[in-house]
């Protein structure tokens, strides 16, 4: 589970590493996002197109927090990390 703060990889060639989550979006007070989730981040470190302190929109593609699917199995991912 991804929450306001959190810091996530870039799994892009966008030319941002780090970005910062400042809000999630899909409710008024949504507190928790999950793998397809979008999020509104500021990035944090990075070079080329992106610049620090950017604010863009991303979904995310990896959660350590994993996901269950149907048939009863989990997906872990060893970071937290968004396109």
């Amino acid at each position: 589970m991804i929450q306001r703060e959190s810091r996530l990889v870039v799994a892009d060639n966008s030319g941002a590493k780090e970005v910062l989550v400042i809000g999630i979006l899909g409710g008024t007070r949504r507190r928790y996002a999950n793998i397809g989730d979008i999020v509104v981040v500021t990035v944090k470190s990075g070079s080329g197109t992106v610049k620090k302190h950017d604010v863009l929109k991303g979904v995310i593609v990896r959660s350590k927090t994993g996901l269950r699917r149907k048939n009863g199995s989990y997906i872990k991912f060893d970071d937290n990390a968004l396109v």
